[in-house]
């Protein structure tokens, strides 16, 4: 499974750069960071943007509340088959996170508590970063926290300068973990609290 999802990480990657933004799925070692101090067990709704084929889903799924709502939002049509696949009994939304809100209110869900993404910041225009955080704003709950990640290669590029200034505009703190070296490529989480 590790290799077919790499091969399908390269592939997508080599027809769409920009919304991949990845040659392989991020390790356990950067999912366990991401997800350490997150809040999971206690959230009561838990939104995953970008899941591609589930490098971080496994390790959401392990650390959920038995009454906790979960589901994910994969635009790539590709990473989503494979994620229905691996994960048949998540709700998945084949969407763009723009559509937060009104994916949100499908689900009868008005703030979220978490948002964990895997979504390539750097690799996007500064419209879509705005229009994917404002979005984000519309559904996650004050005190709520939104996690992600950077590559270390990426953050001297503006998009990857533009991106960290837009989480500091957006929410109230943004920590930021010591580097994950053990990753394809080496890369940093923000955790960030609205």
């Amino acid at each position: 499974m590790p290799i077919r999802n790499t091969a399908r990480f390269l592939k997508a990657f080599v027809q769409n750069p920009a919304a991949t933004g990845a040659i392989a799925p991020s390790s356990p070692r950067l999912a366990e960071r991401m997800l350490a101090e997150a809040g999971l067990g206690e959230a009561k709704v838990v939104v995953e943007y970008g899941p591609g084929t589930g490098s971080f889903t496994s390790g959401i799924l392990a650390r959920l509340g038995g009454n906790t709502r979960f589901f994910a939002i994969e635009l790539n049509a590709g990473f989503a088959k494979s994620f229905r696949r691996r994960f048949p009994d998540v709700r998945l939304h084949e969407d763009c996170v723009t559509n937060i809100r009104a994916i949100c209110d499908r689900e009868a869900v008005e703030n979220v508590d978490c948002i964990v993404s895997g979504l390539p910041w750097a690799a996007f225009p500064q419209s879509l970063q705005d229009d994917i955080l404002n979005a984000t704003m519309t559904v996650l709950r004050p005190g709520g926290h939104f996690v992600t990640f950077a590559y270390l290669h990426g953050l001297l590029l503006p998009a990857a300068r533009r991106f960290r200034q837009r989480l500091d505009e957006h929410f109230a703190s943004v920590e930021v973990s010591r580097p994950v070296w053990l990753n394809l490529p080496p890369a940093l989480c923000y955790r960030c609290t609205r």
